[in-house]
C-alpha cells in the first residue's frame, strides 16, 4: 500500500491541512486500503458517479477533483460558520469527512460499470467498511453515510451537515455542465 500514498498525496493536496497527524494518516491509508483492494494504480483516473456520467454524456469527469470541490466548499462552509457564528467543530474532521465520503466508489464500479458491491450495496455502504479497515473514528463512518440522500441517514453532527451540503453543492455543479437551462439563469 506504501506504492499508493504519493500517488494519493499528490491527488488530495487538502490531506496536509489535517493537523492531527494520525488522522491525516489514516485517511491517506484508508485510501491506499480501497485503490490496493481494486487493483487502482491512477487514482486521478476514477470516474465521478458513472451512472449519472452516463445519463448527462459526461464521460470524462473524475472522482478526484468531484473530492477536491466537497472539500474546498467544506472549508469556505467552516469559515463562514466560524466568522459569523458561535460554533464549534473539528476542522479536522470536516477535512477527512469530505476527503474521504466518495471512497466508496472505488468498490461500486469497475471503470464505467457497476461492480457487485455497487450493484447490491449502492453507494455510499461500503465506505464503512474502509474506515474500519483503517481504524478512523466513528464521526467519519457517520459522515460517509450521511453524505447523500442515497441513505435514510440524516447527519447528526455540524461537519457531516458542511460535508453533506458541499457534496450536494459539488453534485449539483458537475449536473449543471449538461443542463443548458440550468446554465442560463
Amino acid at each position: 500500500m506504501d506504492q499508493h500514498y504519493e500517488a494519493i498525496e499528490r491527488a488530495f493536496p487538502e490531506l496536509a491541512s489535517i493537523e492531527n497527524s494520525e488522522l491525516r494518516d489514516s485517511v491517506r491509508e484508508a485510501w491506499a486500503i480501497a485503490m490496493t483492494d481494486n487493483a487502482i494504480a491512477d487514482i486521478e483516473a476514477v470516474p465521478w458517479f458513472p451512472p449519472v456520467q452516463r445519463s448527462l454524456d459526461l464521460s470524462n469527469e473524475r472522482l478526484v477533483p468531484h473530492i477536491r470541490d466537497v472539500t474546498q466548499g467544506a472549508l469556505a462552509l467552516v469559515a463562514t460558520l466560524k466568522e459569523r457564528r458561535s460554533v464549534t467543530l473539528s476542522v479536522d474532521t470536516v477535512i477527512a469527512g469530505a476527503l474521504l465520503h466518495d471512497v466508496s466508489k472505488l468498490y461500486e464500479f469497475d471503470g464505467m460499470e457497476a461492480t457487485t458491491i455497487g450493484t447490491l450495496l449502492g453507494h455510499p455502504y461500503y465506505g464503512v467498511s474502509v474506515i474500519a479497515a483503517a481504524e478512523l473514528p466513528v464521526e467519519l463512518a457517520h459522515i460517509v453515510l450521511s453524505h447523500t440522500h442515497r441513505t435514510n441517514i440524516e447527519p447528526a453532527t455540524l461537519e457531516a451537515t458542511v460535508v453533506r451540503q458541499a457534496d450536494a453543492v459539488a453534485a449539483a455543479a458537475i449536473r449543471a455542465q449538461a443542463d443548458t437551462d440550468y446554465n442560463t439563469t
